[in-house]
């Protein structure tokens, strides 16, 4: 997710005042609004597990079918050339193999990109409340001397 999108879930000007419109034109659409700007960070991981979920189902049903061609029953059929097939299966194999590698690598740096997201926002947090308890202490005036 690009953090300097405009319309990312944070309370930015863009935001509210689309929740706003949405409350004014149809008040569903406001309530949709102000969901995404609350939970709206959490969609990355729901997508992810969303998409973990049919993973496994669908590769239930691909080594299901896997089994299958291996009796000749639909599916991807042997060729006849046992080298061949051999060959194609290692290479699969293989390949299911560098998938989840980049699976994984995909899922670290997802990780990585959020705790960068959680620092700027710390460091962002930080320097408002520093800015804040400058222009919020109290100042002392000078007492006038008696002369």
């Amino acid at each position: 997710m690009n953090t300097s999108a405009l319309i990312r879930p944070a309370w930015t000007p863009a935001t509210i005042a689309l929740m706003v419109l949405g409350f004014v034109v149809f008040w569903p659409l406001g309530l949709a609004m102000l969901a995404y700007i609350i939970w709206g960070d959490r969609l990355d991981g729901f997508k992810r597990d969303v998409n973990r979920a049919t993973d496994g189902i669908f590769a239930g049903c691909r080594r299901g079918s896997d089994k299958a061609a291996r009796w000749g029953h639909g599916g991807f059929a042997r060729t006849g050339n046992v080298a061949f097939d051999d060959w194609r299966e290692k290479e699969l194999a293989r390949l299911d193999e560098e998938r989840r590698k980049l699976d994984e690598m995909r899922e670290e740096f997802d990780e990585y990109a959020r705790e960068l997201r959680r620092a700027k926002d710390q460091e962002e947090f930080d320097r408002f409340m520093a800015n804040r308890n400058k222009s919020t202490a109290p100042t002392t005036t000078p007492k006038p001397t008696e002369e």
